[in-house]
């Protein structure tokens, strides 16, 4: 009986022990206060507190309450010896109102702090002109909200409802306007036309851009000429429109691809480097610059200025687009540009880390009919800074002159660089160049081999062009039998600025090895892929 007491009484006092412990989680306590710099142009946001009882090395993160729910932001930091911590960003939303909070876990327990508001402001600007023109700043984080688009918002070449658009509260839209590939130029060009007039009509401020795809070279003089010719293509493009108006933002570069050569499979075979790359944009930058009179923008996304260019002072002198999704603007503190691991480093990077951008595509989901678009999916942007600063964007016109227009039937003159052929299980191959009247480069059209009549071929061989840089192309031939025969290396432009010219050609082709025939293999069960939806993390608005 003694020794049962003892037990009882042994385990009374174990259980006493473990009750009259304090608990970290249970007593812990974090507070957050906040404050701000405002400035003329962006404010600094100062989020701060302290953890009782003091413990050091405890991360603390930010939490926003955007839509009625609690979500997690980028700001994480450690508490202090002393139990402080702090966390400061660049606010870049105006006159947006939002509420904050700090977590932490302090054993295995999440403690929240107090909840705190605060109203991003920004300094009255002082103006000594009276602005006809004022922008509405309607969108996330109070920014101006803005679009962009293309023939992907023009299914069935069903029409945009501008007015729509306009009602939602966008006040701006980036129209696909050129394109380095004749046929993708050449739908850019009947949209640009549907949609340019249409959208200033609704009070909707239009931008352009032009897609990219770089030369396969690594000769810089010949990576100018390329950068030189597509920089013509957009300045003919915008000259068609009548110029730079009073309602329309500088020209865009959009580069995000540099693969220059493909494998059959449509995987790419060779990327261009890093110099070359940067070489194309500066040159190509520069010259519509100096042809329009304004600053050009480019746009691109953070992994591919960092890994696909070399930081360049003279790049960074251009206005960013930057493209970064699943980052909510209506967080005041959220920034693109920015990584887990901390920030990607390329000529817009600045001292404190964040991106140097000047718009901001945050979604490729914004929801297309609720802005009058056709579809499901609309590219939707905000614009960093003030009204003031957004219609500084679209001050200095341009007017196009007569030698600024894109040519009618443009001379033009053929040269075969170099000729294979050889035996039959062989490529017979081109190098072809073609030169307009003042020795630069065409612009647009293709190449093509024309047999002649009294040396038919048939069936008729497969051509392949391969566009190397502007103006110069491979052309390969593939089932050519043996035999002599002459024809003529042809160039075409579908979009006739520049004339048909052509010069002869005269190639052998010998019997060569036959190949075996491939064994026939069962084709094999379709396997279902499985589904994934691109807009799972993205912000749908």
């Amino acid at each position: 009986m003694k020794r049962i007491f003892s037990w009882i009484t042994i385990f009374s006092l174990i259980t006493l022990f473990i009750h009259t412990q304090p608990s970290n989680a249970a007593t812990s306590t974090l507070k957050l206060a906040i404050s701000q710099t405002p400035s003329s142009s962006e404010s600094l946001v100062t989020l701060y507190g302290t953890l009782k009882p003091a413990k050091s090395g405890t991360e603390i993160k930010i939490q926003i309450n955007t839509d009625g729910g609690w979500k997690a932001t980028r700001f994480k930091t450690k508490s202090t010896r002393v139990g402080t911590y702090k966390v400061v960003a660049l606010a870049t939303a105006l006159d947006a109102q939002v509420k904050y909070r700090a977590t932490a876990y302090v054993g295995k327990k999440r403690i929240y702090s107090n909840i705190r508001s605060i109203t991003i402001q920004q300094l009255p600007e002082i103006s000594s002109e009276n602005q006809e023109a004022f922008i509405d700043a309607m969108g996330p984080g109070s920014r101006i909200h803005g679009a962009d688009i293309s023939r992907w918002q023009h299914p069935n070449d069903k029409t945009i409802d501008f007015a729509t658009m306009y009602a939602a509260g966008l006040r701006f839209v980036i129209i696909k306007a050129s394109d380095t590939r004749d046929d993708a130029d050449a739908l850019s060009l009947k949209y640009l036309s549907m949609d340019h007039s249409a959208a200033q009509a609704a009070g909707i401020y239009t931008g352009f851009y032009h897609y990219a795809i770089l030369p396969d070279t690594n000769v810089p003089a010949e990576i100018i000429k390329d950068a030189q010719a597509q920089a013509q293509k957009v300045v003919w493009r915008l000259a068609s429109i009548g110029g730079y108006g009073e309602k329309d933002l500088p020209y865009a570069l959009d580069l995000e691809n540099n693969c220059v050569r493909q494998n059959s499979n449509k995987t790419c075979a060779k990327y261009a480097s890093r110099s070359a790359v940067t070489l194309w944009a500066t040159s190509f930058l520069a010259l519509l610059k100096e042809e329009t009179g304004r600053t050009p923008f480019i746009y691109s996304y953070p992994n591919f200025l960092e890994s696909a260019m070399t930081r360049s002072s003279e790049l960074a002198q251009y206005p960013l687009w930057l493209a970064q999704y699943a980052i909510d603007p209506a967080d005041p503190l959220a920034q693109p540009g920015l990584k887990s691991g901390g920030c990607y480093v390329h000529s817009w990077t600045t001292s404190n880390c964040s991106s140097q951008w000047i718009i901001w595509q945050y979604t490729s989901c914004g929801i297309a009919p609720k802005y009058g678009v056709p579809g499901s999916r609309l590219d939707l942007n905000v614009f960093r800074g003030s009204p003031n600063i957004f219609l500084d964007l679209t001050k200095g016109s341009w007017v196009p002159e007569v030698i600024d227009f894109m040519p009618l039937n443009e001379p033009t003159q053929v040269t075969v660089n170099k000729l294979s052929a050889s035996t039959t299980d062989k490529l017979v191959t081109f190098n072809v160049s073609v030169i307009r009247p003042n020795l630069n480069p065409v612009v647009t059209g293709s190449v093509k081999f024309v047999f002649d009549p009294l040396t038919p071929v048939s069936p008729k061989p497969t051509q392949t062009v391969v566009r190397s840089s502007s103006g110069v192309w491979t052309l390969a031939l593939k089932g050519v039998p043996a035999g002599n025969y002459q024809g003529s290396v042809t160039y075409v432009d579908v979009s006739n600025t520049h004339a048909t010219s052509s010069t002869p050609a005269i190639f052998s082709v010998t019997q060569g090895v036959e190949p075996s025939p491939a064994p026939v293999k069962p084709s094999p069960a379709p396997t279902k892929k499985p589904t994934t939806d691109g807009c799972a993390k993205q912000i749908k608005n």
